[in-house]
C-alpha cells in the first residue's frame, strides 16, 4: 500500500472533492421542501425501525442536563 501521496495528487484530490460538494450543494437547492418533508419523514421512521429511539432519548437527555449546566454556570 502507497503510504504518501504527491502534492498534484493532494490538489486533484481536493478538485474531485470540491466537485462533489459543489454538486452536492446544486441538488439540495434543486429539492423542494415537500420532498425534503418527506425525506424527514423517512428518517424519522428509520428511528422506530431500527429500535433507536431509546439510544435518542439518552442522547437528548444528556445534551438538555448540559445546557442546564451551561444556563447555571452563566446565569442565564
Amino acid at each position: 500500500m502507497k503510504g504518501l501521496i504527491t502534492k498534484k495528487e493532494a490538489r486533484e484530490f481536493k478538485r474531485r472533492w470540491k466537485a462533489v460538494n459543489e454538486a452536492e450543494k446544486m441538488e439540495l437547492r434543486r429539492t423542494s421542501p415537500a420532498q425534503k418533508f418527506r425525506q424527514l419523514l423517512v428518517l424519522m421512521q428509520w428511528v422506530k425501525g431500527f429500535g433507536w429511539g431509546k439510544a435518542l432519548k439518552a442522547e437528548e437527555a444528556e445534551g438538555r442536563k448540559r445546557w442546564s449546566k451551561l444556563k447555571r454556570l452563566y446565569n442565564v
